[in-house]
């Protein structure tokens, strides 16, 4: 599908359920993307797959938001004039209707790649239509729908009631009923039956009556028409060719050489041509009579031609220059370098002409610029002297080359938004991961949204201050010959603390050094900052036991009480602690033991409310605050009310 369908569900999900619901949706949905382009295609999955996450966020059901998609489209294309071409289609709902084909057709000129769907009208009366319904696309029934009724509310005033006789295959991923292949495809086939005011139509347009003059006219012979139109086919009941255009006749001699004209006629009409459009249906009597306003487009099929001969007899046809004077040389090698390369594509309307009980083929060949009328064989006075084809070869070669041009640029802008949008989220998610490896997430949110840095800074009345530094052996020895084991090791210890820091619980502060800093309770407030550095500390002691590095322990402290926190310097800017509490923190680990947790008594009073392990050390001196009485932290409270010890 082009991106203009999901631009128009983009548009109107932000605008009914705003920017963060379409977030959402796109993250459900598994869609990287965040701008579509207009002339560019996507999978056709991503607008079944947005509205199953639509419908998970929101709670509406999948059916109402592929109702509600059909509608959005309607309104957004009327930004591209789009509205006005369906006016353009006639007076009544019932004739656009019938014109949906043809407006696909002509929007292949524009979306090339596009692949419509196909929809017929099979019954129509005063009380509506019966709509059939064809695509290679599962679950987009729904989408159509919403089309449908937008249309006839927007332009034509009315309201439409629709509902679904039959279904084949309308469903995502699986199929329902009976299953129609289409081309090695699945063809989802749905028939609607369509409620709406439609006697106007019915009186002015089927239960109209001749004017006595039109019923004096002479009987025309079938041979004017071939003349007209020389690329036409007269079919009988039984779907046999028996007259065609002359031009009809010599495309189909340059597809099959070495065979009778004469072949042609009263051959079955499948065994020389292919029903390229509408799609789903096959050549039978009572489709062609039914589809009479329907523009059919039929393939020739190519047979043995000249060059597929010459290579199986070993001759070799590469043309040679002929003289000068014999130019019926030059058509002979122009006509055989072009056969055989593109098959000849006729578009026009099946009309059963009662006087002689058949259906004619009202066609002329579906030919864009010059290149093509090459490829297929033909020339400039091959084609209907009444009509546009003539007018419509010269347009497409004045203009193909340069549309050509303006969507691969298109294309390629596109390709390299993508690329730079890309190349920005994991910019924009690296900056993120670095600046909230040195400021709090919570903090840099305040930042980004303007707040001055001084403002970041506030005051705690109780949190916990930790601290732990890493004892080895080697790094007392020598730590200049031993410098890359010291870094090994910090790196080992200090990535393990790190998988233990949990926000909103606990947050890092810095390292420095051998020391790892950590508080609990802020930046975010957390009434239970004491239990959760406790449970901390004693992981942080598990872990270094666990990785079973020689000679290494570590030493650990932490205290609780008032602090003020905030950003301080513009270059590299860190959130830090200030007050006695940090200070406290820190000689409770400088004065601690080896593989030891040593924790303040005003501390240890807060941790046994809360079911840990402690024993008394007795008074430690501490710079500033005289002698202290502390405590080691042992163990912490299991989920069954056991307690935990730790390997020392």
């Amino acid at each position: 599908m082009y991106g203009m369908l999901l631009e128009s569900v983009q548009h109107f999900v932000q605008l009914e359920y705003g920017e963060l619901v379409w977030k959402q949706a796109l993250h459900t949905a598994g869609c990287k993307l965040t701008v579509f382009n207009t002339y560019q295609q996507y999978p056709d999955s991503l607008i079944p797959d947005l509205a199953a996450a639509l419908s998970a966020i929101t709670g509406r059901s999948i059916d109402d938001f592929m109702v509600f998609f059909g509608r959005c489209f309607v309104r957004f294309f009327s930004n591209f004039g789009y509205d006005e071409l369906i006016k353009a289609t006639g007076r009544y709902f019932c004739d656009f209707l019938h014109s949906v084909d043809n407006i696909h057709l002509q929007m292949r000129f524009t979306y090339r790649k596009m692949k419509s769907p196909s929809m017929q009208l099979t019954e129509v009366d005063e009380q509506g239509a019966v709509l059939v319904y064809r695509s290679t696309r599962s679950g987009f029934s729904k989408y159509l729908r919403g089309q449908l009724m937008e249309i006839a509310k927007q332009l034509y005033n009315m309201d439409v009631t629709i509902k679904v006789l039959e279904s084949q295959n309308d469903v995502p991923g699986g199929t329902a009923g009976p299953i129609s292949i289409q081309g090695g495809l699945k063809t989802v086939i749905v028939k609607y039956r369509l409620d709406f005011d439609n006697r106007d139509y019915m009186q002015r347009r089927v239960h109209i009556t001749a004017h006595p003059s039109q019923l004096q006219l002479a009987a025309v012979d079938s041979n004017v028409l071939l003349e007209l139109f020389p690329f036409a086919l007269i079919l009988n009941e039984q779907m046999r060719i028996t007259a065609a255009g002359e031009k009809l006749i010599e495309s189909w001699m340059l597809n099959n050489t070495n065979r009778s004209p004469t072949e042609l006629m009263g051959a079955k009409v499948t065994e020389h041509f292919k029903l390229r459009r509408p799609t789903g249906i096959t050549f039978t009597w009572e489709n062609m009579k039914r589809l009479q306003t329907v523009n059919f487009e039929i393939q020739l099929l190519k047979g043995t031609t000249a060059t597929e001969a010459a290579e199986a007899s070993g001759i070799d046809l590469k043309p040679s220059i002929p003289e000068h004077d014999d130019p019926s040389k030059l058509m002979s090698i122009a006509r055989r370098g072009s056969q055989g390369l593109r098959s000849i594509l006729l578009k026009g309307e099946m009309r059963y002409i009662k006087d002689i009980n058949s259906l004619v083929f009202l066609c002329s060949p579906l030919i864009n610029n010059l290149e093509e009328l090459r490829e297929v064989g033909l020339y400039l006075n091959d084609l209907n002297t009444h009509g546009l084809s003539r007018e419509m070869v010269f347009s497409g070669f004045s203009h193909n080359s340069r549309l050509d041009l303006m969507c691969e640029r298109e294309e390629k802008r596109a390709e390299e938004l993508e690329t730079s949008l890309a190349l920005a989220d994991s910019w924009k998610r690296q900056g993120d991961e670095l600046l909230y490896s040195m400021i709090p997430r919570s903090i840099a949110e305040r930042l980004r949204e303007g707040q001055n840095p001084l403002e970041t800074c506030q005051s705690f009345e109780e949190v916990t201050v930790l601290f732990a530094e890493i004892q080895e052996s080697l790094m007392s020895d020598d730590s200049i010959k031993y410098a890359m084991t010291t870094v090994n090791t910090l790196n080992a210890a200090f990535s393990a603390f790190d998988e233990l820091i949990q926000s909103p619980m606990a947050y890092k502060v810095e390292t420095v050094g051998k020391v790892y800093m950590a508080v609990s309770g802020a930046p975010d407030v957390n009434p239970c900052h004491v239990q959760h550095t406790g449970d901390l500390a004693l992981g942080m002691l598990q872990s270094i036991h666990d990785l079973n590095l020689p000679g290494v322990g570590v030493k650990i402290g932490f205290h609780t009480g008032p602090i003020v926190a905030g950003i301080v310097g513009l270059k590299v800017p860190r959130y830090c602690l200030f007050g006695d509490t940090v200070n406290t923190a820190s000689r409770m680990e400088s004065s601690s033991d080896t593989n030891k947790i040593q924790v303040s008594g005003y501390t240890a009073n807060k941790l046994r409310k809360y079911g840990f392990q402690l024993t008394f050390r007795g008074k430690v001196s501490v710079k500033g605050k005289g002698e202290m009485e502390t405590f080691w932290l042992e163990a912490g409270p299991s989920s069954s009310g056991k307690r935990v010890s730790v390997a020392k």
